[in-house]
């Protein structure tokens, strides 16, 4: 991946309808990539500015490392390549015109799609806005997967969302889910990761397979150092 000499892989989490929890994911994969040793920028390019308030609680709490995070919107072709490393997008519908330039100029789109038949269709919808986006030609690579979970086995909202996805022309679904849990909502209003409020916790061992799924060269990278 990579569309500039900087070496910088630019993934956009975004989706059309509110709610999917994408800047909680964004948040926790910055901490998780600066974990790992990544350097890592983001951006916020949503009006509610959700991921610039948490980030900024977890600056004005010290916690350290800081999540830097821009919410520049000018010029998005030229600054998202300016850091080299790791570069996440918060973007959703509410700026439409910032949420196209972002697809453009990504290397892969994360959408998480809770699990319900409007987001399914919401999610049919953003596809044919990124074959827009990049004038049906090639664009990024597009990952979907079930956020928000159902934890109890009976319920089949998220087995009957993932097989949908599964079957989205364009579509890469990624077989790893985040489920409904309280420690993600804790994240957020305390400007902490996951990881940070619980060593052992099912979120945590979610997360860890999920993002080590979304950057494999990372964790082969780690394997081969330790």
């Amino acid at each position: 991946m990579g569309k500039d000499s900087q070496n910088s892989q630019v993934t956009v989490i975004a989706n059309l309808k509110g709610g999917s929890g994408k800047s909680t994911v964004a948040f926790n994969l910055g901490l998780w990539l600066q974990m790992k040793g990544q350097p890592v920028v983001a951006y916020d390019l949503d009006p509610q500015c959700t991921l610039g308030d948490v980030a900024e609680v977890r600056r004005e709490e010290g916690y350290a490392p800081p999540l830097v995070v821009y919410q520049n919107t000018e010029k998005l072709k030229d600054i998202l390549r300016m850091h080299p490393g790791q570069v996440l997008v918060d973007v959703g519908a509410a700026n439409m015109e910032a949420m196209k330039q972002a697809i453009v100029n990504a290397d892969r789109v994360l959408i998480p799609v809770p699990p319900s038949q409007p987001d399914v269709w919401a999610t049919q919808r953003f596809i044919e806005i990124v074959k827009e986006a990049v004038n049906n030609g090639d664009g990024p690579d597009l990952y979907a997967f079930v956020n928000r979970a159902d934890t109890h086995r009976a319920v089949r909202e998220s087995d009957e969302t993932e097989e949908v996805l599964a079957q989205l022309p364009g579509i890469n679904l990624i077989p790893h889910r985040l489920c409904q849990r309280t420690i993600y909502r804790r994240s957020l209003s305390e400007g902490l990761g996951i990881f940070e409020l619980s060593k052992r916790s099912k979120a945590v061992e979610e997360f860890s397979i999920f993002a080590d799924s979304l950057f494999p060269n990372i964790k082969a990278r780690k394997k081969l150092n330790s």
